[in-house]
């Protein structure tokens, strides 16, 4: 561990204890569709048909793709999770690092142009895989600069390349953005490596990561991961019908390459646990509090794709698609934060809150577990339609996005468990909206809207929040 990176998680540990958060979210949600008694008020329709938002506030576009960037590459599409990360010594910029999920079999939205000329211009070792056919996959990372007062890009480039259908991730304490492959593509026509991994690209750095999957954290379809400063424990989604809850115990916080153990969720004394509420196993109303074991993965690179399964035959519990995971230094206490898209009696969607033990990770945790506790789950399309990613704001709400049919929202979630609406994507595209992220100071929300593919920077008066 670098000394930079002990003396974050030892202040932030610290730190984790003092802030103000959010609090217990209560069991059940309003629709908050129209007019809602919380939040920022009604949406106003947006002339440019674009987004619609509350009153005061309003939008930039910081970028689309295809566009040329500073490194004379295009800017991939589909856009996806992303964080925002400060600049050391310049508080008033950003740098903020945007996933692009595009699969090994994709042909189009690339960084390198329709004929792949462009890669030419780049070192070859920092293409992580390519083809047979010698083309570099497309997926990975754009990263940005921004200026937060004058509310504009200063520079973009590629920061991860040759990586497949990264979708979500998560921002690490020390300055890093975890991206995860949304994929278990193995070897053959479109791949010459198999995928299924996180990867780790720098705030920092101004150009390319040299890519280097963290393999002790598993291979399976990635969906995001969240890091708790105070012990440098990673959790992780999976996005499966049949998913399963994980965290990374790394033997060195703050350096994940070097490795560590990866586990899976499970209910104290009920192995196996089905979580989704779709009638096969028990109902789980929203409020319940379950304690929690730690399940043991071996051969966690899973060759055979099985990772999940052969949690599910040891006992971990059972979730519906998990997706955005957010870790929270809450007034009462820290907590990770996660959706399931199609979680609930209604398919959905769910959020959960685990809190960690105490002594998460260590010998006495058994003495005092972890607990799981569901927080909200959608009985109306009105209240929230397959949540999707998650960020804790800074105004002490949840902001989540929605993936489903017809309408895509931003909503927050507030303290007392109401839903509002924040965000409509009124694109003609109706896309889902995706890597909703704070600004360090606070001020500004950036979102991206997957189909055209743009990245949006959104302003406005976030300390009115009722």
């Amino acid at each position: 561990m670098t000394v930079s990176r002990r003396h974050f998680l030892r202040s932030a540990a610290a730190l984790a204890s003092a802030a103000p958060g959010l609090q217990a979210l209560a069991g059940c949600v309003r629709d908050a569709s129209a007019g809602p008694a919380t939040g920022f008020g009604p949406l106003a329709s947006d002339p440019a048909g674009l987004v619609d938002l509350p009153a005061g506030f309003s939008y930039t576009i910081v970028s689309r793709a295809g566009e040329v960037m500073d490194d004379g590459l295009f800017e991939p599409g589909l856009h996806d999770g992303m964080a925002a990360f400060p600049v050391a010594g310049s508080p008033g910029l950003c740098v903020v690092v945007r996933n692009h999920e595009i699969g090994a079999h994709g042909e189009e939205h690339g960084a390198f142009g329709d004929d792949f000329a462009r890669a030419a211009r780049i070192d070859p070792a920092l293409i992580y895989d390519r083809a047979p056919s010698g083309r570099p996959l497309l997926g990975g990372t754009t990263s940005f600069l921004y200026d937060l007062s004058r509310r504009r890009r200063v520079s973009r480039w590629l920061s991860l390349a040759g990586t497949a259908s990264n979708c979500a991730g998560g921002p690490t304490p020390w300055g890093s953005w975890i991206s995860c492959e949304e994929t278990q593509e193995s070897v053959g026509t479109a791949a010459g490596k198999p995928h299924g991994f996180a990867f780790e690209v720098t705030s920092a750095s101004r150009g390319l990561t040299r890519p280097a999957p963290i393999r002790a954290m598993g291979r399976f379809k990635h969906e995001a991961a969240a890091v708790d400063p105070a012990t440098g424990v990673v959790y992780q989604t999976e996005d499966s019908t049949d998913s399963l809850f994980y965290r990374f115990l790394p033997d060195q916080p703050g350096v994940l390459l070097a490795g560590g153990r990866l586990q899976a969720l499970a209910i104290v004394a009920q192995a196996g646990l089905d979580m989704r509420n779709w009638g096969s196993g028990p109902d789980i109303a929203p409020g319940t509090i379950l304690s929690t074991q730690w399940i043991d993965l071996e051969d966690v690179e899973a060759p055979d794709g099985d990772l999940r399964l052969r949690g599910h035959l040891k006992g971990a519990a059972v979730f519906a698609r998990g997706e955005g995971v957010a870790y929270s230094a809450g007034r009462d206490g820290a907590a990770v934060y996660f959706t399931c898209t199609s979680g609930g009696r209604r398919r959905l969607g769910q959020i959960w809150r685990y809190r960690p033990s105490r002594f998460e990770g260590g010998p006495r945790e058994r003495d005092e577990p972890g607990v799981l506790e569901l927080l909200v789950e959608s009985q109306d399309a009105a209240t929230f339609y397959m949540v999707d990613n998650i960020c804790a704001a800074p105004f002490g709400h949840m902001i989540v996005a929605e993936d489903g049919g017809g309408d895509n929202f931003l909503r927050g979630v507030t303290p007392r468990g109401e839903v509002y609406p924040l965000l409509r994507n009124a694109h003609p595209a109706r896309s889902e909206l995706c890597g909703p992220c704070f600004s360090p100071d606070g001020s500004t929300l950036f979102v991206n809207l997957q189909r055209p593919g743009l990245t949006l920077a959104v302003t406005g008066p976030w300390g009115r929040a009722g």
